[in-house]
Formats: C-alpha cells, structure tokens, sequence
C-alpha cells in the first residue's frame, strides 16, 4: 500500500538527525516494547509480513509523529486485537476480562536467544523453477498501487534497473502479508541509478539497490 512508510525520495521533513553513538534503546520502556513484540511473534497468529504490514498500515499521521517504537506496540495491539487474543476493553483496563486464546507456541527466556539466532534463513524455500531474470539483465519495476502489502517501494515502481545478485528462492511477502500464502519467488537485487529514480537533479554517480521479487519485474528489451 502507498502508506507513511513508503516515503523514498520525498521532500520537507528536514534534515535527518544524526546521534553519533546512538545506543539501542533511548529509555527503558523501548526496550519492553521491542521484547514484547519478539515474544507476540512466537505465538505463531501472525507472519513477519503481517507484522510488518500492521505497522505500515497505521494511519499516516501516526506513523510520521510517533517514536519508532510506540508504531510497534500500536501494530502489536492491532494484531492481538484482529486475532481476538485480546479486546479493546482489555487494552483499556490493563487486565484480562475474557478467557485466554490457545497459542499455537511460546518464548522462554532460557531458549529465546537460540530461537532469535537461528532464524537467519527462515524465508529461503526450495526453488520449485528455473529463476527468469540473471545478472545483468535489465529490467523494470512495475507500476502497482495495490491497498495490501507490497515491499515494492512506490518511488521504484516503473523504474528501470539492473539485476546485480540473484539472492535465491523466498517466501514472497505481498502473499504472505497478505495471508494468501507463502507463493515463494525467486528474489533479486537491483541496482537503480539515483537520476532514474529522482530525475536528472538527483547525483549523478549514486546508485540504490532494492530487493526485489520476480511478480515486481518486467524484462527490458
């Protein structure tokens, strides 16, 4: 969806605000809130996408004036609510006012960090065809505007670029945010230049790569 997340090459919020140092966490309730979202994620009511796809799809206002992690835990609370883990009610009183939802599993602080670390390749799937794009090939992003999930950013759509990594066979996220499925494509880097993106004024020499799922591309020429 074309929501506040997907701001590539937009204008007028200033100068971004460089903390030399920047620790993890700048108070402690950060901490909690990023914890509490890991945890929800082992219940297994929701996919990385649709975790994902909640936050993108708050209301832009939101997204844009609230801290990074408040856009989590508001994500978080509209999951646990669409799952029916917990009522609105309950949010409000900070207490349990219904029966409690089977989880389908749970983290435990003892196994959490093997958990968390061995998740590196849990989007790789067996490829079930031969890739259609190599490296080189010239290609173009094409032009959606769907009102679900899509990691193809709007300022790349109908942009023209090159394959510059073919990264193997993954779970396709506009399905898989989309609860349709995992529909695992074959993924790739592309690399834009900045004037295709951004027009001539954009630098010259400065190039952006963007992974990319084969439904996102067309070939050129």
């Amino acid at each position: 969806m074309n929501g506040g997340a997907d701001l590539g090459g937009m204008q007028g919020f200033g100068r971004i605000a460089h903390e030399p140092n920047e620790p993890n966490f700048h108070t402690e309730w950060e901490a909690r809130a990023m914890a509490i979202v890991v945890a929800l994620g082992a219940c297994g009511k929701w996919n990385i996408d649709q975790s994902r796809y909640a936050r993108e799809s708050l209301p832009p206002a939101d997204y844009l004036n609230f801290p990074y992690y408040k856009i989590w835990t508001l994500a978080a609370e509209k999951l646990l609510i669409e799952r029916g883990m917990v009522t609105a009610e309950e949010l409000r009183a900070a207490t349990a006012l219904t029966a409690p939802v089977e989880t389908n599993g749970t983290m435990h602080a003892e196994t959490a960090w093997e958990m968390l670390h061995s998740l590196g390749g849990a989007a790789n799937r067996d490829a079930e065809r031969d890739a259609a794009f190599t490296v080189g090939d010239t290609v173009r992003a094409i032009n959606i505007h769907p009102v679900g999930h899509t990691r193809l950013p709007r300022y790349a759509r109908g942009r023209t670029g090159t394959i510059s990594q073919v990264l193997g066979f993954h779970v396709f996220p506009d399905s898989s945010g989309n609860g349709k499925g995992e529909d695992p494509q074959w993924l790739y880097q592309i690399t834009f230049t900045a004037q295709e993106l951004w027009g001539h004024e954009a630098s010259a020499i400065d190039r952006v790569t963007i992974d990319l799922w084969e439904p996102h591309l067309e070939r050129v020429g």
